[in-house]
Order: C-alpha cells, then structure tokens, then sequence
C-alpha cells in the first residue's frame, strides 16, 4: 500500500467488514506480528547475529525466502491490477503505458550497461519510501477500523512522522561518498546532513507521539495498538538505524532496504494485506469464504513470481551472452520500480470499493462488480480470447498450465542450486558446478579467480579475470583485479593496456587512476599519468600518493607554483594520518625537500629555509644521511644566492664532511662540484676551486650511474683548468690535499 492510501478518505465507521467490532484483519497475534511489523525487533537481531557468525549461509537463506515472500509480493500488486478486466481497463495507464515503458527501460538498460548504476540508485532510493507509505496507509486503516476518526491535525501530524523517518534514511544514503558503484550519491556534506537528521528525529518524536496521543483520546490506547506497532516497526526500521550513523559516524549500505531482512519482512507485510483484500473481494462478489483459497492464491504468487524474475535473465544470459548478475540487476531494479507506481495507484482509500474491502466505509464506486467485464459489447479480442482459453476448464488448457508450472518450477530450483553452488568462495569444486551451469557470471568467475589465487594458480587467476571481463566489460572490479594482478607480476605492458581499457568503460577508483599514470609515466605519457592523478584527486581528495605524483610531475616541468599546493595538501594528509594510505618516513622527506626547493624557485626564501632547517633537524636525529646531505647543500645554495656567504660556506662544508662517510659517491661527487661553483663564485682562490672540481672529477670516475654529471665536471674543470695557467699542474699533483684545505674553515 502506499502512502497515498489515506488522500480525501470518507470517515468510516468503527465496524470491521464483517460487521463485528473487532478492528482486526486475520487474527490479533498475525496482524499485530506481520501485518505491524511486531516481529522486527527479534529478526533484525537474529539476522544481524546469523550475518556474523554465517555470511554465506545468511545470503542462501534469504535467497531462498525470496522465492516465498519477496517474488511473489510484486506478483500480488500485478495480480490486484489485471486480475479482472475492469480493473485493469480502470489503470490502463499503468497497466499498459506504464508497462511498456518499464519493458522498454529493460532493453536500453541491457543495451547501455552505464545506465545500470542510474536505475539501481532510483530503486534502493525508492524502496524505502515505499515502506514507508505502505506502513503509513496500514495505520490509518487500523486507525479508522478501530473507530478513530482522525482529522486533518492529526492524519498530517502522523503522515509528518513517517516522512520523517524516511528522511531521516535518505540524508543518511547520500552523505559523503557512496561505497557501492551501483548506488550513487548525491554526495551530501556530513556536517548538514547531521544537523537536519537531528531535528527530523525529533520531528518524528513529536508529531508521531502527538498523533497518537490524540487519537487514543477518541478510542483508548488499546484500540490503536496497532498503529503505535506500525510506527515503532518504522522506528526500527528507519528512525534507529540512521540515528547510529550519527552518533558513531558509519554509513547506511543502501542495499540493505532492498535485500535481506527487510525485504523479507515488508513483502509478507505485503501479501499479508492483499490475500485479506482477495478473500474480502471474492465474499462480495458472492462467491462466499469457501470459493477463495489461499493456497490457490498464494500458489499463483509464487509461480507469477518466479515468471517475473527467473526466466528472463537466464534466457538473455545463455542466449545473448550477457552477465547474468548484471542482467538480474536489471530486472530486479526495473520490475520494483514499476511495482512502486502501480503501487500507488492501486491502493486508494478513497476508491470506495477499496474503502468497503479495507475499512467498510461505503463509497460511490463499492457497488461496481469487479468481474465486470467488455461493458460496450465490443467483440473480444484474439489475445483476451486465448487468455480465457488458457485459463478455462479444458484439459488442453490445464495441461498446458501444469506443464507451464513444472519447467518453471525446474528453472527456480536449478538457479537456488547455482546460487548455492557459487555463493561460498572457499569450495573451488563447487564454483566450478556453478559454472557449468552458466557460465555467463561475471560474479562467478571473480570468485573462482580469487579461490584460484588462494592456492597460488597465478596464470589459471589470470585467465578466469580475463573471462570475468570478456562477460561484463563494465563491472570493475574483475578489471582493477586483472591490471592489479599483472602489475604484481610486472606484465607492466599488459598492466597498461588493461588500465587504458580500464578508463574507456568503466569509471575507476583513486587506486586505479594512480596506478594508470604511474604507468603512463613509466612508458613516457607523462600527460596522461598528469590527467590520471588529477583524476584521482578528484575521486578521492585525501590521496596522498597522487598529490605527490602529480607534485613531482609539475615539479619536474618546472611548474612550481603548481606543484606546491599538492605537496601542501599530500604532507598535510601524511602528518594528521587523514589519508587511506601510510608511507614510508623516507618518502615524506624527499617530498618535504621537493617542497623546499619548490619555495626557493620561486623565491619563497624564508618558507624554503624553514623546511630546510627543519629536514635537517629530524635527519641528524634519525642518521639519514642521504636527506642530510641533499638538505644541507640546498639550504647552502639557497643562503648562497641571497649573499649569506658564511652561512652557506657552513653548511656546504657539513655536507661534504657528511658525504664522505654516506657512501654515495654520485651524492657527494655532485656536492665537491657544486662547492667549487660556489667558490668560484665567491672569487675564492682558484685553485681551491680548481682542487674541489679535480676531487669531483675523481670521485665519479668508474661510476655507471654518474656518466652524465662526470662530463658536465669534466667540461667545467677543463674549462677552469686553462684560465687558471701554470698553477693548474701543481694543483692537479696534489688536489686531494688542496681539496681539504678547501673543506677546512
């Protein structure tokens, strides 16, 4: 039912249907525990203490159950609308229009998997609003058979408490980031979302309690006990739980309201009000108790459930190809949200046929027979012809029902056995007997690639990711596995191009983006590892490893002032432990001396020496020597070029006193020659600066790694070496001396 049942309901009176006093449907207990929802307190926590003991077992159980509760309930609103020709001429917008558009959704949905992430949002979005309506519409009916005659204050006050409740749900699915790639999210800031689930808490406190408070003026407390347990059943199921997420911070899983528990609970809520309108319907009609039989109806429930969501995936599966999840998806998000419009139509109060069923109030439209049928004598036509055929008394007709029934009774338990089969990853022999039986499972197949990977068959992994992909090229997380794994394996061309395929169809994480540019940099793209941490940052701001990549990208471009906000932010994240990843101390301090030297090329000369001071600081206390070194020769540089001789004689002469015992030789070969550029500079003695380029000369030679800067000092010293004339020979005799006269202060 839904929330639109109590619009412009006449007043009944304070008989049930039957004509007796009680305001109950079946029985007490069964109203008050299904129909009320009194049961939730005791399954939700019987489900939570199942999902942590048996995750696997928990999810057989619940998809087993939807065959008997959650299939069947969509099948009850299709079959209160099409039951009887009135009924669906009476809806035909809904019935027809409305369903050829859902069935036209279905196919561009399978044609453009992008749109997938789009309809699931509205569905699991949507699915608790329609709890929500339907148990706002039980309690003014309850209200209404119990003799309350609730007026405008109070239908609005209690219709104000429920719209609370959801909500309060709604604030909680869309704050932040969603953690699910199906459901998205409208990315609400945490501080706002809190402070309004706070006042619409006690929104729902008030006007809730309000209402039924004045009611239970008009009829005593004991006749509205039902919708004082429909409003703490929403209680539970929405007030609670998003209360949580303020108080210690976690976020609603939005799935949650359309699978498992819930689900169960709402769709037998469901069923439990419409066998009690069938029966009621079939007894107007004057067909008598007897002529209705629940077993007949609930019967046809289950096998119209099963029509609605088994077969069509398998079959577009196997035919087409296509991923089954991604196809049952599909049909489920679609179906449910063409269940929640027909829905709303149906279920009207102020239909006063519905009002007669329902509440026994007396409206205008009670009198029309619901099996009124071609009104205008227009000739049936061929498909209503075979429908009557098919659901008549012949043999032909009810073989063909029987038949009918058997295949898909036989589909529905071959798909329990492949959902059991392929549920628990931890059994390699049984995801393989789910494979045959479809093999077309992206979701399969990343299982058996993980159980494959657990016993260490590295290639047999491989090839079942590559199949996942070739299923849905659009499911993520068989992708990001796949490149992830051959990254491992540094198949880092393979690495590449799967990531590259990667950004062409599916939208990837921060982790994925890094690890793209760290690639495309690798194979000389810098522009494109740029745009992939970029990317990153956007995906998720408080990724350290992307704003130091991108850092030293625009670094090495020269593009300081681009380059130093990233290293803010990245080092900023590092120090308050805000970010998902922990680097290294190391790391840190080469991106800490990055963005010294970032400040002093742009002449930020007070921030660069700050940081350097500070670097030198922490390396003295922890003996890194390298970042010792390398800080005190760019802090000598920095004092150097703002005429800070002294200071920079200072500390150029720690660093070479440091590089001596390090064993870098390229380190502190670069540091003897930068110390003569800097006498030199200075009009030092020549052949003190000649000694110190001889001494770089000298330590470089017979080095691979340092071909490059040995020619640059050896160019420079031969240079020198002929502008300093006949001095140069007895320098070069004995440099080694000269060079630590050089040294000493």
């Amino acid at each position: 039912m839904s929330k639109k049942s109590t619009s412009h309901v006449q007043t009944p009176t304070n008989q049930s249907p039957s004509g007796g006093a009680s305001p109950w449907l079946h029985r007490p207990v069964v109203d008050l525990v299904v129909g009320c929802g009194a049961w939730s307190g005791p399954l939700l926590l019987a489900a939570y203490w199942l999902g942590t003991t048996s995750t696997v077992g928990l999810s057989i159980a619940f998809y087993a159950l939807a065959l008997a509760f959650n299939y069947p309930h969509y099948m009850a609103t299709l079959h209160r609308a099409y039951s009887t020709r009135d009924d669906f001429t009476k809806y035909r917008i809904f019935t027809v229009h409305l369903t050829a558009l859902t069935l036209l959704t279905m196919i561009l949905a399978h044609l453009s998997p992008r749109t997938l992430p789009w309809i699931f949002t509205l569905y699991v979005t949507w699915s608790p609003w329609h709890y929500t309506g339907q148990n706002f519409g039980l309690a003014m009916m309850f209200a209404r058979r119990s003799g309350a005659t609730p007026g405008r204050a109070e239908r609005h006050a209690l219709y104000a408490a429920f719209v609370a409740s959801y909500l309060l749900l709604f604030l909680g699915f869309h704050t932040g980031a969603s953690d699910d790639r199906l459901v998205l999210s409208l990315g609400l800031p945490p501080l706002f979302s809190r402070g309004v689930q706070v006042v619409l808490f006690y929104v729902f406190v008030v006007a809730g309690g309000w209402a039924l408070f004045r009611l239970s003026r008009q009829v005593g407390w004991r006749q509205i006990l039902a919708p004082l347990v429909l409003l703490s059943t929403q209680f539970l199921w929405f007030v609670l739980p998003a209360m949580l997420t303020v108080i210690y911070g976690a976020q609603l899983p939005q799935t949650r309201y359309s699978t498992g528990v819930l689900a169960i609970m709402h769709a037998a809520q469901y069923m439990w009000i419409t066998s009690y309108y069938a029966r009621r319907e079939a007894q107007q009609q004057g067909n008598g108790a007897a002529s209705w039989s629940p077993w007949v109806y609930f019967g046809t429930l289950v096998i119209g459930g099963i029509v609605l969501f088994v077969p069509g995936p398998w079959l577009i599966s196997y035919v087409l190809r296509y991923d089954y999840a991604a196809s049952f998806l599909i049909f489920t998000a679609v179906i449910n949200i063409h269940h929640f419009m027909l829905d709303g139509a149906i279920w009207k109060l102020r239909d006063g046929r519905i009002a007669a069923l329902l509440i026994g109030a007396r409206g205008g439209s009670s009198s029309v027979p619901a099996h009124a049928t071609n009104e205008t004598g227009a000739p049936l036509g061929r498909l209503t012809r075979w429908a009557q055929w098919l659901t008549g008394p012949s043999a032909g007709a009810a073989r063909l029902r029987v038949s009918f029934v058997v295949v898909l009774l036989v589909v529905a338990l071959l798909d329990q056995a492949r959902f059991y089969l392929g549920i628990d990853g931890s059994r390699p022999e049984n995801l393989a007997r789910a494979a045959a039986i479809n093999p077309n499972d992206a979701i399969l197949q990343v299982r058996i690639a993980n159980a494959l990977g657990r016993n260490g068959e590295t290639e047999r992994k491989i090839a079942s990711l590559e199949r996942a992909v070739a299923i849905n090229p659009y499911y993520f997380e068989p992708r990001n596995a796949l490149a992830e794994l051959l990254l491992q394996n540094k198949r880092y061309d393979q690495a590449y191009a799967q990531y590259q395929q990667m950004l062409a169809h599916v939208s990837p994480n921060a982790n994925a983006l890094v690890n793209h540019g760290l690639l495309a940099a690798q194979f000389g793209d810098e522009s494109a590892a740029v745009d992939s941490w970029r990317r990153a940052i956007e995906t998720d701001p408080t990724r350290i490893t992307a704003r130091l990549y991108l850092a030293e990208a625009l670094y090495r471009r020269g593009q300081m002032k681009e380059a130093i906000p990233h290293y803010e932010q990245g080092l900023a994240l590092l120090a308050a432990g805000q970010g998902p990843e922990s680097l290294d101390p190391g790391t840190a301090t080469s991106a800490t001396l990055k963005l010294a030297g970032a400040y002093a090329r742009t002449n930020n000369t007070e921030r660069a020496l700050a940081l350097y001071e500070q670097i030198i600081e922490v390396a003295e206390k922890s003996g890194e020597k390298a970042h010792l070194s390398f800080a005190l020769v760019n802090a000598a540089d920095v004092y150097a070029a703002h005429g800070q001789t002294d200071r920079a004689r200072q500390f150029y002469r720690r660093a070479l006193a440091l590089d001596a015992s390090a064993g870098d030789a390229r380190a502190e070969g670069a540091d003897w020659f930068n110390y003569g550029q800097f006498l030199r500079r200075n009009n030092s003695p020549g052949r003190l600066v000649l000694a110190c380029f001889l001494k770089a000369e000298d330590i470089l030679k017979g080095k691979p790694e340092a071909v490059a800067g040995l020619e640059t000092v050896a160019k420079v010293r031969r240079e020198f070496e002929t502008s300093l004339g006949a001095e140069a020979s007895a320098v070069r005799r004995d440099f080694q001396s000269v060079a630590e006269e050089a040294r000493r202060p």
